[in-house]
This record gives C-alpha cells, structure tokens and sequence, in this order.
C-alpha cells in the first residue's frame, strides 16, 4: 500500500513554469537587472579608462614641457635620479642645478654643484675614484652635452676633468672641475647610462 502524498501547487508567482506567462512586474524587474547589470559591466571600465587616458596625456604634456626646456632647472635631482645616474651630491654644496635627457638609446643626467674640496673629494671617492685622477685642462665633457645645457669652458680657468667608466648597467660619468676659487670647487658633471 502506497502512502497518500497530497498535490502541492506551486507558487502562483513562480517564473519559469511552462505555459504559465510571467507577470508584468517580474518582467519589467529582470529587465531593469540587466540594464544595471550591463552599465557596472561595460560602463564601469569603460569610464575608467577615459579617466586613465586623460590623466596618461595631462602627465605627458606635463613632462613634455618639464624636458623640452633646455637649460638646467636650480635644485637637486630627486634621490632615484641620483641613485640611477650614480651621481652623490655632497652634503652642503650650493648652486645646485640638474637637467636630464632621455630617449630609446641613451639617458643623461647633467649636474653642477659648488662645494668644498673636502666635498670634492668626498664625491669622487664615492664615483669611485680620487682628485688624482683629475687631468688639468682636461675638458672630458662634450661639446654637445655642454651646448645641451649651456656650459661654456672657453674661458680660461683652473679646469681640471675625468672621464669614469663603468661596466653596464653603471653609467658612465665626465665630470669637469672648475677650481677658480680653490676653496670651493665649481663641478660638472655628465652621467650616461645606457639602459
């Protein structure tokens, strides 16, 4: 003998059930969820991106500006720039000035600063090498990096100069040192490294 199961209707707003129509309303909400759905789908990244690509060009612009000045811009380049174009600043130099270039093949990073020949010393040591190494009248900076930010060595002067070589990634660094004044050495300094 086989128990007696009463029939149970399903719910009469239940979707899906055949030969039964949906109502209007669950019609109309399952709509407006996919509208929703679709917008935080497609509309989201796509206005993020819009955003990015505004804030990519506004940067460039900016940058394009900051290094198509020729000239040296008064003040020390930041501590990465340093770093990369192993270029120690000595603490305390004053007249500090900085101009970087950039491109597929090479980047350059030209420094001057004034400072003490304890500092003088402190930074060459630092670059690895010393003042002996310093050649008078040994002008190791290039015509084209000197026209790039506007030195002008013609003059005559107490010039002495090096060219340190170093092994990739290292840059490599000509520096010229204008001992006018010997207590306080005027230095220049061209970094290249070649990425």
């Amino acid at each position: 003998m086989t128990p007696f199961v009463p029939h149970q209707s399903p719910p009469p707003d239940e979707a899906g059930v055949p030969g039964r129509p949906e109502r209007r309303r669950r019609v109309i909400r399952r709509r407006f969820l996919t509208a929703v759905i679709i917008v935080l789908l497609i509309g989201i990244p796509a206005g993020y991106l819009v955003i990015s690509a505004n804030q990519s060009r506004d940067s460039g612009k900016d940058k394009e500006r900051k290094y198509s000045a020729t000239g040296l811009t008064a003040g020390w380049p930041s501590k990465v720039q340093r770093r990369l174009y192993d270029v120690p600043i000595p603490r305390y130099s004053d007249d500090v000035a900085h101009y970087e270039t950039n491109n597929w093949k090479t980047s350059r990073l030209y420094v001057q600063f004034l400072t003490s020949n304890e500092g003088l010393d402190k930074f060459l040591d630092k670059i690895g090498t010393n003042g002996d190494t310093l050649a008078d009248q040994d002008i190791a900076i290039r015509p084209r990096d000197r026209r790039i930010v506007g030195w002008d060595f013609s003059e005559s002067g107490s010039w002495s100069g090096l060219t340190h070589e170093q092994k990739d990634p290292k840059p490599s660094l000509d520096v010229v040192v204008d001992r006018s004044d010997p207590d306080h050495p005027m230095v220049y300094v061209v970094s290249t490294a070649t990425p």
